[in-house]
């Protein structure tokens, strides 16, 4: 498990924490209620993926542990899923008592599962998921009551309100370790929101030139923007750049991570932007 950290050495009187966590990874950052401050950002990356929810409850019990960040007051706590196992819903087409019937159209669920939605603010649109059940208990046995979405409910939003001052499809890519978002807008309006798992670098350009085909997008015209765990430098940004003409970074509203040796400037955008 690997550790990075910022931290400006500020202790505000009351603070906020919001926690990002997948099968590969675990991040959050700490904010000044106050002034809305970034006071502290920290991301765990696994080296390997975790097969299941409970072992990474075990993950996440072993760094609440360590981590003394974590174990101050918090005034609020927000917590992000971060998972395939979601799907949007029109909200005209949106009825609550049919969850379980719009996830199986997409991945397989299990009885017992816990379904659950959340809106999107400034679209109409509900996204319905299945979040990590025993990870909410173990938070609220640590912080009490809190609030929890999934990382694609912050992810979108954030995208249309980014683009909103741009007429050109926008083609957007959130890199983890190992899965990718793809979010596509077009003239404000949101054409796609999915996301992939993938192990080679082959994985990864394959995901993104099949969604260019299915929306009919040609990959010399549209405007691809990485955001995450990507460089310039790496394989993954090679690739692409082979394959599609424009290809950009994000510039995130925060620049709380401007310059940071480890940490990237476009970097856990749905965190800290």
């Amino acid at each position: 498990m690997q550790r990075k950290n910022k931290n400006t050495g500020i202790i505000p009187d009351t603070k906020q924490l919001s926690i990002q966590f997948s099968l590969d990874g675990f991040s959050f950052c700490i904010q000044d209620v106050a002034t809305k401050e970034i006071v502290s950002f920290t991301e765990y990356g696994f080296e390997t993926p975790v097969s299941t929810p409970e072992l990474l409850q075990d993950e996440i019990a072993t760094i609440f542990e360590q981590d003394k960040e974590l174990q101050q007051d918090f005034k609020k706590v927000k917590a992000l899923h971060q998972n395939d196992l979601y799907t949007l819903v029109p909200n005209d087409y949106f009825d609550k008592k049919h969850l379980k019937t719009y996830l199986d159209f997409n991945i397989k669920t299990l009885t017992n599962d816990h379904i659950t939605f959340d809106r999107i603010p400034t679209y109409e649109v509900r996204n319905v998921y299945v979040p990590f059940v025993n990870i909410n208990n173990y938070l609220f046995q640590n912080f009490g009551e809190f609030e929890y979405y999934h990382h694609a409910s912050v992810l979108i939003p954030n995208l249309l309100k980014y683009s909103e001052n741009n007429t050109k499809t926008n083609f957007f890519v959130n890199v983890s370790n190992f899965s990718l978002d793809i979010v596509v807008i077009d003239s404000k309006k949101l054409l796609l929101a999915n996301t992939f798992n993938y192990q080679t670098k082959e994985d990864f350009i394959y995901y993104i030139l099949f969604v260019a085909e299915q929306l009919q997008l040609d990959p010399n015209e549209f405007q691809l923007t990485f955001i995450g765990a990507i460089e310039k430098e790496s394989e993954l940004y090679n690739i692409v750049y082979n394959y599609v003409r424009n290809v950009d970074f994000i510039q995130p509203s925060s620049t709380f991570l401007k310059n940071h040796d480890e940490l990237s400037h476009h970097s856990n955008f749905t965190l800290i932007s």
